[in-house]
């Protein structure tokens, strides 16, 4: 059996939001180059990301978020929901498709087809909120995932990790107080988009890294107080927000992790699956802007998850 799937959509590539926009289309080629460069691109199970359902959405999102957004998609150009957020025509369907990937993972991931799956989308996810899109992200993908692993598939307990170099306000938003999900992260703090400092609720560890903080810092976080409170929640699945731009050639932020301290984390991880989680994993492409770096971190992250 293919260990890992891997989740895409050429629609994922045709969402833009304008000249010099750091999270650009050339995200997803890179990390498919260097893929094919490495000789993995035949280690993976391959699927093309469905369209989210409006009943999936609606899960984690509002109806009237969902139609302010439709409502959005311009024919021509480009349109502004803020000064980092923006949409083409093409958005509307990335968006859903950057979603839906999370949907059909948990359904392999369930059905037991692969052990665990990757989703390389965009537009990205985790800072959307229930009512709000916001810092590049208009659906939020990785608590869209989460809300069909506890809802079609009656799980109990899921477990979303964080370690983008941004907090994840918008699955934080989407899940504060409810027992079935802990959600614990790391993120540079003061840094966009200002907020995780004060944790709303015990579901949610956060943990902010001042700027300059390096891979020793983020991995005494991950084994002091990451791992315990997991291992105590002991999650049925575990859903990863995959931010690659706390790396130290990600000028969007200053932390200074590299390639291997994800591959580290990312073992963490597995080993954690295996133990109470009957090895599943879903893990979903949120930052990561230096393209080359992205690139390396991501493949890092992949060969931990497919053991190779």
């Amino acid at each position: 059996m293919t260990s890992t799937a891997f989740i895409t959509h050429r629609d994922c590539q045709l969402h833009d939001m304008g000249s010099y926009h750091p999270e650009s289309p050339e995200r997803l080629t890179a990390i498919s180059d260097h893929m094919i460069a490495q000789g993995l691109d035949s280690y993976f199970a391959y699927h093309d990301a469905p369209l989210a359902t409006f009943q999936q959405l609606r899960r984690v999102h509002s109806a009237a978020h969902l139609e302010r957004v439709k409502r959005a998609s311009p024919e021509l150009g480009i349109v502004h929901l803020d000064p980092d957020t923006a949409m083409n025509r093409h958005t509307w369907t990335a968006a859903l498709r950057a979603a839906g990937a999370g949907v059909l993972a948990v359904d392999l991931v369930m059905a037991g087809e692969v052990q665990n799956a990757f989703c390389a989308v965009r537009p990205p996810g985790h800072h959307a909120e229930r009512a709000v899109a916001m810092g590049f992200c208009f659906f939020n993908n990785i608590a869209v995932a989460a809300a069909h692993a506890l809802d079609a598939h009656r799980l109990s307990r899921v477990a979303i990790v964080d370690f983008d170099v941004h907090h994840g306000n918008g699955t934080e938003d989407c899940f504060t107080g409810d027992q079935r999900v802990l959600m614990v992260s790391t993120f540079q703090h003061p840094f966009y988009p200002y907020s995780g400092t004060d944790s709303r609720a015990p579901n949610m560890l956060n943990v902010p890294l001042g700027r300059g903080a390096d891979g020793e810092e983020f991995r005494t976080v991950v084994s002091e107080q990451w791992m315990p409170r997991l291992r105590e929640f002991q999650p049925e699945m575990i859903l990863i927000s995959a931010g690659f731009d706390a790396h130290y050639e990600d000028e969007m932020g200053g932390l200074k992790l590299l390639e291997r301290d994800y591959a580290w984390v990312t073992a963490q991880l597995t080993e954690l699956a295996e133990e109470c989680a009957q090895q599943r994993i879903v893990s979903m492409l949120e930052g990561g802007y230096a393209l080359s770096a992205l690139a390396r971190s991501v493949v890092a992250h992949l060969r931990v998850l497919a053991d190779f």
